[in-house]
Formats: structure tokens, sequence, C-alpha cells
């Protein structure tokens, strides 16, 4: 479909439109306001695809339903951050969590287990539960610094829970950009990328990239139409930047060779 910007730039890339199955924005709100939510939508709801109301902040931040069905209304599916799914499977609460999705309008949920350990098989279960109501998005890796996953168990884990209902699968990140499909420094794990996206189709993977040198690495290395999540709410607007190369790191990236010569 066709892009509408403010004027007419020739050799621009061709970006999705919304609904869209890749080129998915996935924005984290870490509890801000009905008000900053409000000019948030007006300034962005066009390129964001997903809010995940992050880690726990939906239990202790203010007007939550309000604001879920703002995001809603904007055309943008809304759901809590996998760390509160755990902090009820934890407590043996599943069904309170499904109780309380529902009792905020949610229309998506994600089932992660990067903070607790449960059997792959029990996760699989979860997301085959949840399915039938919600949009699922899992996420796959570990939070924690240091854990280390062999290429292979990710791709059979993230197969297996595409295979169990899950909508897209999440390569985790964290909001730091520090773990998991990245080094402590941010920097990426390249093999282990390179593998995962020989087995799992890239448009069913969204990549955590909250740091901009995360987002243009995966932006040079798949295009624009990638799929990237953690991405804060002030950073929609430079990530689409990013996207279609109107900001320094990816200038050149979609032009073509005649245009790239020296004037």
């Amino acid at each position: 479909m066709a892009n509408h910007y403010n004027t007419n730039l020739f050799h621009l890339p061709n970006r999705t439109s919304k609904p869209r199955s890749n080129g998915v924005t996935m924005v984290m709100d870490k509890g801000i306001s009905i008000r900053q939510a409000e000019d948030f939508i007006n300034t962005s709801s066009d390129y964001v695809d997903f809010v995940k109301l992050g880690f726990g902040t939906s239990l202790i931040s203010k007007n939550v339903k309000e604001k879920v069905k703002l995001y809603k209304d904007a055309g943008m599916k809304v759901y809590v951050g996998g760390t509160l799914f755990e902090a009820f499977v934890i407590r043996n609460q599943f069904e309170d969590y499904v109780k309380y999705i529902a009792e905020l309008g949610m229309d998506c949920a994600e089932v992660s287990d990067g903070s607790i350990d449960i059997s792959h098989e029990k996760k699989c279960e979860y997301i085959s539960i949840l399915s039938k109501n919600y949009t699922v998005l899992s996420e796959v890796g570990s939070k924690e610094e240091g854990v280390i996953i062999h290429p292979a168990r990710w791709i059979k884990m993230m197969q297996s829970e595409l295979d169990a209902g899950s909508s897209k699968v999440i390569a985790e990140a964290r909001e730091s950009g520090t773990v998991g499909i990245f080094h402590k420094n941010g920097s990426a794990h390249t093999l282990l990328i390179n593998r995962i996206v020989n087995k799992i189709k890239l448009e069913n993977i969204i990549w955590e990239t909250p740091q901009k040198s995360q987002q243009v690495y995966f932006l040079k290395l798949f295009g624009c139409n990638v799929n990237l999540g953690n991405i804060g709410v002030e950073d929609v607007i430079p990530l689409e930047t990013l996207r279609i190369g109107l900001r320094g790191d990816t200038f050149f990236s979609f032009l073509p060779e005649a245009l790239k010569q020296p004037l």
C-alpha cells in the first residue's frame, strides 16, 4: 500500500501499512499518563502495532483500563508485560491472570519464562490456552546476563511456541538490550541471529531492540520491514525515519546505486 507522507520524496522504501504482519513496531509503555498516551497516539499511532504495558506497571498505574481502550481504539493491540504473567504463574494464580487481562479489555497476551523456571511443555500449554481468546506473543530467552542458550534450543523453542499458538515469537533482549540476542555491551549475537533466521520465518519474529544501534543493525541486515520491539514511546518517529532512510545511520541503505555517487 502507498505510504502517506507530508510531501513526495523519491526513492523511499515501501513500508507496509497496518494491519501488517511484517514491519511491525512494538512499543513499551512504562507507565505513562493518559495525557501522554493521547499525545503518543496523536503523533505515532500509524507506526505502532503493539503496545506492551511493561513488566508489572499495569498493576500499579492509574487509569489503566481507560488507557487500554485509547490504544485499542487507535488500532493498536495491547498486552501486559511477560514479567507480570510470570508473577501470576509463580504464585499459582494463572486463572487470576486471565481474569485480570479480561477485565482490562486486553486483546493480546504475552507468555514468557525469562525470570521463572518452568518446563517448556508447560509454557506451550499456557500459550495454547491463551491463544483461544487472545493474540499471543511469546518471548524466548533469559533475562539474566551470562545465561547462554544454544542456537538449536532457541530454534526449537521458537518453533514449538509458534506451533502451540503464538502469533509471533519475541527474541529477548530486555529493556536494556544487554541479554539474549545481544552481548552485555549491546552488540549483536550474530551467529545466534543468523542461525535463527535460517529456520524461523523472519515475519514470525519480533526482535527486541531498545537501543538505536540495535535497530540500525537489524534494519541494515533485514530491511525496512523487519519486526522490532521494546521501542520507547518517544522513539517511534525516530525509528520510522531509520526505517525509510531519513536518518544518517541508514541514509544510503535504500537509495539506488546511481544516487550514491559523489555529486
